[in-house]
């Protein structure tokens, strides 16, 4: 059957497309979007679109992969693909890319954009030129001479003025001193009556008047800068009149633009029901949906697929190109949709399908059991399994902290002294007292406390050891992942060694000489660092049975006792 749906993509493996369906079958439910292994459909689609257009690059893009390509900025990409049924029972898949590609909003064979900002009669660009018009008129004013010379001016008449003012203040205090002893002697002479009471008289009056003589000049002096400056602030002030008017223009004409903009926006759901942006992000903080809302892939797929009556059956999303200077992406590897911009657009669109659940919600250390390495009056050494929460989550309160509290109830104080990723394992210290918490969490903040982490990461390093420093900060569209930031990081270092090489894989030591979220395993994963995930990383690698970082060395100091103590557990992946 031929399908005229220029989007619709038919499966050209037919082999590979049959076994798949007749081995794994059609989903019975629709991917969850933000934590998902992709279903081998859509991995054959992913495999196809790769094949037989990206590794094509029709459109020239440069996405960082030839060596020897030097066209510009580099632009890795995210791809997605939407295994769909049609109205006739026919499967295939569309695809759509994230933002623009090869500066283009529109590319056959992938979905359009849900709004294209960019074609000739959109308001858009009316409304756009506008505001690039009124700043053209800024850069105009800004760059005058004349501002920069007024600037100038102002700055060097106030400072001019203060030294005079200050050297004028200096002589009356000097005079001031001056007038004192002479009036002292004058005071003296008069009752040795070496001078008359007449004498004394006129020169009190004297220097009198020579006081008030000089506070006439001081104001004199304060009246003629005043004046020279207050002319100058005039002039200036006129120009930075109309520089702040332009502004304000231009804001209240982006501000109505991105709202008129927002609402062209329309999202569908499988019932019809239709959202924009300013409707979909009105709880957000600031009730603004962040730059670049609504383009990236997954929006695209299930708006298309709702509007031309296909019918969603999987969907997965995948980087093509080199890696990125921030967040962490490896060539043709699958990701889940951000929380920042799709969360809210997706739960939207997913209302009225039947959808995986969310593992997030499901507490994947129920059945863990914590083991006690050391325990005495006032501390306890734990080997912490790998998925359970160090301190209760917003959906799941199992934990360290819950099961501690029920093992110590008399214990006092906050009991976690320091915490370890939920994925990762081993040795944590819990405190039972108040003063031990002190003491302990001291040698925490005064990095006292030495830490050796064991991992298996993906790939051979060619060198033995090495020190990696890259600044981290919280994604602020994809929570909780880190990216690498050099302007908002905070400092970041981690000293590692190679322990033992495994065919195509690594156990190394890890020694974070700070304790940033997700340090190692960004540390690991990021072409900067090692460029080699930890096996099982779920977000920044590739998902496993677990995540392969275990908290394998401690060493303290007892905060009782002072006693120098030693701990070590090995991992179970070891």
């Amino acid at each position: 059957m031929t399908v005229s749906d220029p989007c619709f993509i038919p499966f050209t493996d037919a082999i590979a497309f049959n076994n798949t369906v007749a081995e794994q079958g059609l989903p019975e439910s629709f991917t969850f979007p933000f934590y998902y292994q992709p279903h081998p459909l859509t991995v054959l689609a992913a495999q196809q679109l790769q094949q037989e257009l990206l590794e094509a690059n029709p459109w020239q893009h440069n996405f960082g992969l030839d060596s020897n390509n030097d066209r510009g900025m580099v632009i890795g990409k995210m791809f997605g693909v939407l295994v769909v049924k049609d109205i006739h029972g026919q499967l295939g898949f569309l695809a759509a890319f994230s933002g623009k590609l090869a500066d283009q909003n529109i590319l056959p064979p992938f979905v359009p954009p849900v709004f294209d900002m960019l074609t000739q009669d959109s308001f858009f660009n009316a409304e756009n030129k506008q505001i690039n018009q009124i700043n053209q008129l800024l850069h105009q004013h800004e760059s005058d001479p004349l501002l920069a010379s007024l600037t100038a001016q102002l700055t060097l008449q106030q400072q001019q003025a203060e030294r005079e003012l200050e050297q004028q203040r200096n002589a009356i205090v000097e005079s001031r001193k001056q007038r004192k002893l002479a009036r002292e002697h004058a005071d003296n002479a008069l009752a040795l009556a070496d001078i008359s009471s007449d004498e004394h008289k006129t020169l009190s009056i004297e220097l009198s008047r020579q006081s008030v003589q000089q506070k006439h000049q001081l104001n004199a002096l304060k009246q003629q800068w005043q004046t020279q400056i207050d002319a100058t602030q005039s002039q200036l002030g006129k120009l930075q009149q109309q520089i702040k008017q332009l502004k304000l223009k231009r804001k209240q004409l982006s501000n109505s633009l991105q709202k008129k903009l927002f609402a062209q926006y329309q999202f569908l759901n499988i019932k019809g029901q239709a959202r924009d942006l300013n409707a979909i992000f009105n709880d957000a903080p600031n009730h603004l949906p962040p730059a670049g809302a609504g383009e990236c892939a997954a929006p695209k797929l299930l708006q298309y697929a709702f509007i031309h009556q296909f019918t969603p059956i999987a969907m997965a999303e995948f980087w093509w190109g080199s890696s990125p200077k921030s967040e962490i992406k490896q060539h043709k590897n699958y990701y889940p949709a951000c929380h920042g911009k799709c969360r809210p657009i997706l739960t939207h669109m997913l209302k009225g399908m039947q959808v995986d659940a969310d593992p997030l919600l499901i507490n994947p250390g129920k059945d863990t059991q914590i083991d006690i390495i050391y325990q005495d009056d006032v501390m306890v050494i734990i080997n912490k399994p790998a998925e359970l929460l160090s301190v209760p989550g917003k959906n799941i309160t199992d934990s360290v902290f819950s099961r501690m509290k029920q093992l110590f109830p008399d214990a006092t104080g906050p009991l976690i002294v320091h915490r370890l990723d939920m994925s990762t394992s081993g040795l944590m210290v819990i405190a039972l007292t108040k003063k031990a918490n002190k003491a302990l969490q001291q040698q925490f903040i005064q990095r006292s406390v030495t830490k050796r982490y064991i991992a298996l990461i993906e790939g051979v390093p060619s060198q033995d050891e090495g020190d990696i420093s890259l600044p981290l900060r919280v994604d602020l569209d994809d929570r909780p992942k880190q990216l690498v930031c050099y302007e908002h990081g905070k400092h970041a270092e981690t000293f590692w060694q190679v322990y033992q090489r495994v065919n195509k894989r690594t156990l190394v030591y890890l020694y974070p000489k700070t304790g940033r979220t997700h340090q190692l395993r960004v540390h690991c994963a990021h072409h900067d660092g090692l460029h080699m995930p930890i096996v099982g990383d779920d977000l920044y690698g590739v998902a496993a049975n677990r995540l392969h970082l275990h908290a394998q060395y401690l060493a303290l100091t007892h905060p009782g006792s002072g006693e120098a103590m030693v701990f070590e557990v090995k991992a179970d992946f070891e």
